[in-house]
């Protein structure tokens, strides 16, 4: 198998689906709880995307990245970039819908960051160990 794969999806909310879809197949084989984490991070990385950047813009788009090593697998998504920096951000009300995801991200991945892009855009970018491999 290929180190890393990667899939472009159109900027569009129900396209975070099908990239949780994609992440899920790649990882077909391996523990459980490392499939189910890789889905809930991709899901959080690719809805921020179409929601906070200019990927969910017309004609937008959003990049995933997957690469495996043997230790961790690493789970990466190119947005078009916003004016504003990823954070995670502190949830003041129980109630809230909304301010979690990067918050999840921190909390299932071994290591996470963001790196802006010559081009404009920013890619998030998350580790999740492997164990048992």
């Amino acid at each position: 198998m290929p180190n890393t794969w990667s899939r472009i999806f159109p900027g569009q909310a129900w396209q975070v689906a099908e990239a949780r879809h994609f992440v899920a197949a790649l990882l077909e084989g391996e523990a459980a709880g490392l499939v189910d984490d890789a889905v809930l991070v991709v899901g959080e990385l690719a809805a921020n995307a179409v929601r906070h950047s200019r990927s969910g813009w017309y004609r937008g788009w959003f990049l995933v990245i997957v690469g495996f090593t043997d230790d961790f697998v690493r789970i990466q998504v190119v947005d078009q970039g916003s004016d504003s920096e990823p954070m995670v951000r502190s949830v003041n009300a129980p109630l809230e819908q909304s301010g979690r995801g990067l918050m999840l991200v921190s909390a299932y991945a071994k290591d996470w960051g963001v790196k802006d892009r010559p081009a404009g855009g920013r890619c998030v970018w998350a580790e999740l160990a492997r164990v048992g491999v």
